[in-house]
């Protein structure tokens, strides 16, 4: 029950970090959170089913995790050299001037 109770405030830390922060390594950080909480509750609910289940849907999780954060890490990178900057709010408006701008004969 321990487990439940914390993989819920991680959730809802992440899900408040995502919903309040600009910047795109604490949104990312934030995503991080959500995945790794309800990848504890998963992981603890399989395993209280017992037959070594728990173990299996850890690696499973994990290596998928790993991978997400992976990509998500290049395109971070990417973002943050086309752009100039990790505030999203900036990085949206610099997309709306280039897409006016574009559009304007």
């Amino acid at each position: 029950m321990d487990y439940v109770i914390l993989s819920l405030v991680m959730l809802s830390i992440g899900i408040y970090g995502l919903l309040t922060k600009r910047h795109l390594l604490k949104v990312f950080i934030s995503i991080e959170l959500i995945a790794v909480g309800a990848t504890l509750n998963f992981v603890t609910l399989a395993s209280a089913m017992g037959k070594g289940l728990g173990e299996a849907f850890l690696v499973l999780a994990f290596s998928t995790d790993t991978a997400i954060s992976a990509v998500i890490l290049a395109l971070l990178v990417i973002v943050s050299k086309k752009y100039g900057t990790s505030d999203i709010r900036e990085i949206i408006m610099t997309t709306k001037q280039e897409g006016e701008s574009e559009e304007a004969p």
